[in-house]
């Protein structure tokens, strides 16, 4: 067989370069589709990265994206929270309703604001109105007619008591009396025999003498009955002393009792008018410089919510050595009988006056969060508004920053604002 390698080009055939073309073709057309599916800006891979958001892996526009979208959220979130902080302190109320929860609607103005001490006390008797009745003679109780609480009128017989030396003074009143009866005879019948020049002038002065004596006798006994209070022309009842009420008040105190020995000093009834009474204070050493005669105070009582205005009447002079503070007294005129002695009370003196620009009603500051808020009428209801606030009095509180002159608030009624605002806070929570 002939070699054909030597010497000689190879030779192809037709058929042979068809066949050899339609496999570079088709090569070739195998490569481009391998770099196609390799190259990072494929369409099917940038559709699946598309596809699978949150995975991680980010094109720069994606992330350029996100990063706007956040910022607006943040934007949005900021104004939102701010809005809904307002709707928090606010309570929308129409006027009906504000009226059936009785809330007072006042305007935010100057006042007085009086800075007050107060000091404790205690209701006492009126002691320049108040006596302890003695029977001032001693004997046997025969009736007791004054019960304790009664009130007696001036002259009332409280008690009747059989005494032996009421009957003595009596019997040497009836004595006094008849031996004036003779020594006026007498003194009569020696001027006239005087005058006549029957009988010596020495006889007629006698006379006179034992008359004038017959009559400081007698007024003497008559005087010691009346100091007495007992009745002086009584000669059938000589031992019956009745004691007597000496002014219009109450017994208070009773000590005596039918048929009980009672001696000329002791202490049977305790009678004080409690139309008047004091209010008796301790004032320390260094508040005595505040308290003066005649200043006008305020007293209120302890037990009940009751209040009456009076006036200083006294300031001891005297440190107590115990307690080191002085006495003082307040008169109070007690017409009703409401101010019993023994009541404890508080007294409350001015301790000094100032004019404040801005203040509030006491009833209208209420605390949310540890602050103090005053609720201001807007068009819609009430805002809770923080305020600062300054001196304050049992009446007026003063505002300092957070109200202006001329605001509406609500003066009665906050603590429903209060209790309204609470909910809405409890509801948004949940």
């Amino acid at each position: 067989m002939k070699n054909h390698f030597h010497g000689n080009p190879l030779k192809i055939s037709h058929k042979q370069g068809i066949a050899i073309a339609a496999i570079l073709a088709l090569g070739l057309a195998a490569g481009a589709l391998i770099l196609t599916a390799g190259s990072p800006d494929a369409p099917g891979e940038a559709h699946a990265h598309t596809a699978r958001p949150g995975t991680g892996d980010h094109a720069d526009g994606d992330h350029e994206d996100g990063g706007h979208a956040e910022d607006d959220r943040h934007g949005e979130d900021r104004p939102r929270a701010a809005s809904h902080a307002g709707e928090e302190g606010k309570i929308a109320l129409d006027d009906e309703k504000i009226q059936s929860a009785a809330i007072d609607i006042q305007m935010a103005a100057p006042a007085q604001i009086r800075t007050t001490m107060q000091l404790p006390g205690e209701i006492r008797f009126n002691e320049d109105r108040t006596a302890h009745v003695t029977p001032r003679l001693a004997g046997i109780v025969e009736s007791v007619s004054a019960n304790l609480g009664q009130f007696v009128e001036k002259g009332q017989v409280l008690a009747v008591i059989a005494s032996p030396a009421l009957s003595e003074l009596r019997s040497e009143l009836l004595f006094a009396q008849k031996r004036l009866a003779l020594a006026q005879s007498t003194h009569a019948r020696e001027k006239q025999l005087w005058e006549e020049k029957i009988s010596a002038e020495q006889d007629y002065l006698q006379a006179r003498q034992a008359l004038r004596e017959a009559e400081i006798a007698a007024a003497n006994t008559r005087q010691q009955l009346i100091a007495l209070g007992a009745n002086p022309h009584d000669p059938k009842n000589l031992n019956r002393y009745e004691i007597r009420a000496p002014f219009d008040g109450t017994v208070v105190e009773k000590h005596i009792a039918m048929g009980e020995a009672v001696k000329e000093d002791a202490n049977i009834f305790t009678l004080s008018d409690l139309s008047s009474v004091w209010a008796e204070i301790a004032v320390p050493a260094k508040d005595l410089n505040r308290v003066r005669v005649g200043e006008k105070v305020i007293v209120k009582a302890t037990a009940f919510d009751s209040r009456i205005e009076g006036h200083i009447a006294y300031v001891g002079a005297l440190l107590g050595q115990d307690t080191r503070s002085a006495k003082a007294r307040v008169s109070l005129d007690n017409p009703a009988m409401a101010w019993r002695p023994g009541l404890f009370v508080n007294v409350e003196l001015i301790a000094s006056e100032a004019e404040a620009p801005v203040t509030v009603s006491a009833n209208a500051i209420q605390t949310v969060e540890d602050k103090p808020v005053v609720f201001v009428k807007t068009p819609e209801g009430f805002a809770a508004q923080p305020v600062s606030l300054g001196r304050a009095d049992s009446d007026h509180v003063e505002v300092l920053d957070g109200l202006a002159a001329g605001a509406p608030y609500a003066a009665a009624g906050s603590f429903v604002l209060k209790s309204e605002l609470g909910k809405g806070s409890a509801e948004h929570s949940h």
